[in-house]
């Protein structure tokens, strides 16, 4: 496990909620220069503690308001590798998760609409050698979206 103190900790809850932030007013909130921000930001980095930053696009707003999670069960576990690769070939498919329980693979992706959620089903995600069936089902709201707490612990 990666090694993070507090000062990395209030770093990130500011980062977090703000990724525009200027490093001046991170600095000026933790009691640091700009510059130790900028390298505690880069070490994170590095270290995969950070991994990713830009702006969040609201699939909708480009024309996909159909989300939906595929479970996936493969003829072979084992086949997860030479699954993955095809999956990622298909744009709409956002998320890939290799699970334990009923599916192999849990798979989030968004369609244009029910009629384009079928021809991708139809036509790319059931063809993929190896996929023996698929489970659909349709998100109706996503009522949270976040990412985990710095301090999470449980209520």
């Amino acid at each position: 496990m990666v090694q993070i103190d507090s000062l990395d900790k209030k770093i990130l809850e500011i980062i977090m909620h703000n990724a525009r932030i200027p490093s001046k007013d991170v600095a000026l909130a933790c009691g640091v220069s700009r510059a130790a921000v900028h390298q505690r930001i880069q070490r994170m980095i590095e270290l995969k503690v950070i991994t990713g930053s830009g702006y969040r696009v609201d699939p909708a707003a480009l024309g996909y308001g159909v989300c939906n999670f595929i479970g996936l069960i493969l003829e072979r576990g084992s086949m997860y590798d030479s699954v993955l690769p095809e999956l990622e070939k298909i744009p709409e498919v956002v998320e890939c998760h290799c699970t334990t329980g009923r599916y192999t693979m849990l798979i989030k992706m968004y369609a244009r609409n029910n009629t384009h959620l079928m021809h991708l089903i139809n036509n790319y995600i059931q063809n993929i050698p190896g996929v023996a069936r698929t489970e659909t089902l349709l998100s109706l709201e996503q009522s949270i979206g976040r990412d985990i707490a710095v301090d999470a612990t449980s209520v």
